[in-house]
């Protein structure tokens, strides 16, 4: 996987051409999952067998070959197309956009990645940015109080005071 791209999965009909997530959903209990360049996040359903799905999935990815030649060259039907670096935010100035990914980059996704997450930004709506957490941090409580408050801080200091960070 390139350097800085993530891959998230709400459900196996998400994953339908990345051949490593739908082996991991055929994995009983696992509910979504979350790929960085050098982690996997998977989140399971509160009835699984926490011992059993870390086994499978540290089986499954130790045997994995990866598929580099496709999804590397952007061919159709590859991980690829799900890039969420391709992903272009609804709405906003680009210029701004870019500088606030660019915070986010240096300053926030580092954090989030230590933790099994990330973040994506939706879009912008005047001064209202909208996020969507990734992976560990989709699920935590401290994702959607402190972070949330921290990010808004971090962009009225440094690209308009009057910033609203909101969920998506």
């Amino acid at each position: 996987m390139p350097r800085g791209q993530t891959l998230s999965y709400g459900a196996p009909e998400d994953a339908r051409t990345d051949v490593l997530a739908q082996a991991m959903f055929a994995i009983p209990g696992v509910e979504t999952l979350f790929f960085c360049e050098n982690f996997a996040t998977v989140s399971m359903t509160t009835q699984a067998d926490w011992r059993q799905v870390a086994e499978q999935v540290t089986r499954l990815l130790e045997t994995h070959e990866p598929e580099i030649d496709a999804a590397a060259a952007g061919a159709p039907g590859t991980a690829a197309e799900h890039d969420p670096l391709a992903f272009v935010p609804k709405g906003g100035d680009p210029q701004v956009l870019a500088r606030i990914n660019q915070l986010l980059d240096d300053r926030v996704r580092p954090a989030l990645a230590g933790d099994g997450g990330g973040l994506q930004v939706m879009g912008l709506e005047g001064k209202t940015l909208f996020i969507r957490y990734q992976g560990a941090c989709g699920s935590c409580p401290s994702s959607t109080a402190g972070t949330l408050m921290a990010i808004q801080n971090l962009l009225q200091a440094e690209v308009d005071d009057e910033m609203v960070v909101t969920m998506a």
